[in-house]
């Protein structure tokens, strides 16, 4: 006994694992929210992962608002050229780092005065790559 093939817009379609983890997590958002309580997300929660079709899953997140859209530009590797600069910055950043430290070395100085310029060159390169990897401009 053969049946008709299934069409992908169908609900009948089985889901996977990580369809049904995607359910669970958006319930626990919702529980940790205040949108749903406990039981109801732990009820829905055995439900997803006891879904065996689509349709199973769709009315359990029905009355949740939809989900954040992901976050642009994360995951995205950076272009050739700004890698190229963060690495002229990071090396920039590293010969200051040493002239200042071989600097505090051969003085007579009792306390490390090169701490604060060390710590705004990391801050400089810090707030370059967060540019760079929120924005994917070239810097």
């Amino acid at each position: 006994m053969t049946s008709a093939p299934v069409s992908p817009a169908s609900g009948k379609l089985r889901v996977s694992d990580a369809e049904r983890e995607r359910v669970a997590a958006r319930l626990r958002d919702a529980a940790a929210e205040g949108r749903l309580t406990l039981a109801e997300a732990d009820e829905r929660q055995a439900l997803a992962y006891a879904a065996r079709i689509r349709d199973d899953l769709a009315p359990l997140t029905a009355d949740l608002p939809p989900p954040p859209p992901p976050a642009a530009g994360r995951n995205r590797p950076l272009s050739r050229r700004t890698r190229q600069r963060l690495g002229l910055h990071a090396a920039v950043v590293l010969v200051l780092a040493a002239i200042l430290v071989t600097g505090w070395a051969l003085s007579a100085a009792s306390w490390f005065w090169p701490a604060w310029p060390l710590f705004w060159l990391a801050v400089s390169l810090a707030v370059h790559y967060r540019r760079a990897e929120r924005d994917g401009r070239q810097f």
